[in-house]
C-alpha cells in the first residue's frame, strides 16, 4: 500500500515537473492526516501536500490559501492540484517555523510581523461565504473536554451535577464570545504554523507581506476579533510572561481601533476579558483534542503539550467568579497525578 501511494506521489510530479529525476523526501506531518514531501527538482524545491481523499477536503484549503494571497499575505503559491489523489504542489516556504526561532531577544521583531499579518488578515482577507464561528461550533468543541480529556485520559465518570457545572461554564464562554465583534480567524494562528521566510512571494507586488509565512489555515471561519490574538499570545508550545502577554494585547487593541474594527466604547478591561474568556474556550478544545490525538490517533506527543494547556485554562477559569465550580472541578478530577500520563494504549 505504502509503495504504490508512494509510486502514484512520483508519477504525478514526474508528470507535472517533467522530471522523471524528482527526489522526494518526508518534509513534516501535523496533527491531521495530511502528509507533507519536500520536493527536488532541476535545482529548486517544492513542497508536495498528501490530504487523502476521505479524510482530508482540499477545497477548503486551496479556498483560504486564495482568499490569503489576494489579501497579500504570504500564503503558498499553488503549483498544481489534482483533487482526485488528495495532491498539491506548492511552494517551499522553508523550514523555520516560529517556535525554535522565539526567544526574548527575538520575540519582539517576529510578533511584529505576526501582528502586522493578523491585522492584515482581519482587516483585508474575503469572509464572504466562510462558516461562523457560531454557537454550535463552540459548544462541540468544548465538548471534547469531558469526552477525552476527562472520561477517557483521566477516567473520570461525570456526575449530574458536574454536568451542570460544565453546561454552565461553556454557556458563559459562548455567550461572552458572541459579544466581541467578527472578522476573519485563521483557527491555529501560532508558531509551529507561522514560518520565517527567506526569499519573497513569487507573485511578489505592492504591499504584500513576506513574513511570516502562514500554514495550517484550511478551517478559516468568520469569529470573534481576539480569537487568533490568544492562539499566538497563548500559544500552547510557548509561553510568555503575564505583563509582556497584557502589553501585547493592549498594544493590539490600540491596533484595531484605529483600524475602526473595535469601538471607542472597548477598553482594555472588555478587551482583556474577551482575551481571557475565548482563550480559555480554546485551551479546553484543545485540552481534549490533545488527548484524542493519542487515544484515536496513536500520536503520544500531544500529551507532553497538556501541562501549558491546563496551567492556561485554570488559571483563567480560577479568575472569573462564573467559573470557579468549573476550576474546582477540574482541579478534583486531576488530583495530584502527572497530566502527562497515559492510562492504556489507544484502541484498548
Amino acid at each position: 500500500m505504502h509503495d504504490s501511494l508512494d509510486q502514484r506521489r512520483r508519477d504525478w510530479l514526474c508528470s507535472l515537473l517533467g522530471n522523471p529525476d524528482a527526489r522526494l523526501s518526508r518534509a513534516s506531518e501535523d496533527a491531521s492526516f495530511r502528509s507533507y514531501w519536500r520536493v527536488e527538482s532541476a535545482g529548486k524545491t517544492f513542497v508536495l501536500m498528501d490530504a487523502p481523499p476521505g479524510k482530508e477536503d482540499l477545497t477548503s484549503w486551496l479556498d483560504i490559501d486564495a482568499r490569503l494571497r489576494a489579501a497579500g499575505l504570504h500564503a503558498p503559491q499553488i503549483l498544481g492540484v489534482d483533487q482526485s489523489l488528495g495532491f498539491v504542489l506548492m511552494e517551499d516556504l522553508g523550514t523555520r517555523t516560529y517556535l525554535p526561532e522565539l526567544a526574548h531577544e527575538s520575540v519582539d521583531a517576529l510578533y511584529a510581523d505576526a501582528f502586522d499579518a493578523l491585522l492584515r488578515m482581519q482587516t483585508m482577507v474575503d469572509v464572504a461565504g466562510l462558516p461562523a464561528y457560531d454557537r454550535q461550533r463552540l459548544l462541540s468543541e468544548m465538548e471534547l473536554l469531558p469526552e477525552w480529556f476527562l472520561k477517557r485520559h483521566l477516567g473520570h465518570a461525570i456526575s449530574g451535577e458536574e454536568r451542570e457545572i460544565i453546561e454552565a461554564a461553556f454557556g458563559f464562554l459562548v455567550q461572552a464570545a458572541e459579544e466581541q465583534p467578527r472578522a476573519f480567524v485563521h483557527r491555529d494562528f501560532h508558531s509551529r504554523n507561522l514560518m520565517v521566510v527567506e526569499h519573497s512571494p513569487a507573485s511578489d507586488g505592492h504591499g504584500v507581506l513576506v513574513n511570516p509565512g502562514i500554514i495550517d489555515f484550511q478551517d478559516g471561519v468568520i469569529g470573534p476579533i481576539t480569537y487568533d490574538l490568544v492562539s499566538l499570545l497563548r500559544d500552547c508550545y510557548i509561553e510568555w510572561d503575564a505583563e509582556r502577554v497584557a502589553g501585547w494585547v493592549e498594544s493590539y487593541r490600540l491596533r484595531l481601533r484605529s483600524a475602526h474594527l473595535l469601538g471607542p466604547e472597548v477598553g482594555n478591561a472588555q478587551f482583556s476579558r474577551w482575551f481571557d474568556l475565548i482563550g480559555l474556550q480554546r485551551h479546553i478544545k484543545v485540552l481534549g483534542i490533545f488527548c484524542r490525538l493519542w487515544y484515536r490517533d496513536g500520536k503520544r506527543q500531544y500529551l507532553d503539550d497538556l501541562p501549558l494547556c491546563w496551567s492556561y485554562a485554570i488559571s483563567v477559569a480560577r479568575r472569573y467568579p462564573e467559573l470557579h465550580a468549573f476550576a474546582a472541578l477540574l482541579e478534583s478530577a486531576l488530583g495530584e497525578r502527572d497530566i502527562r500520563a497515559n492510562r492504556e494504549l489507544p484502541g484498548a
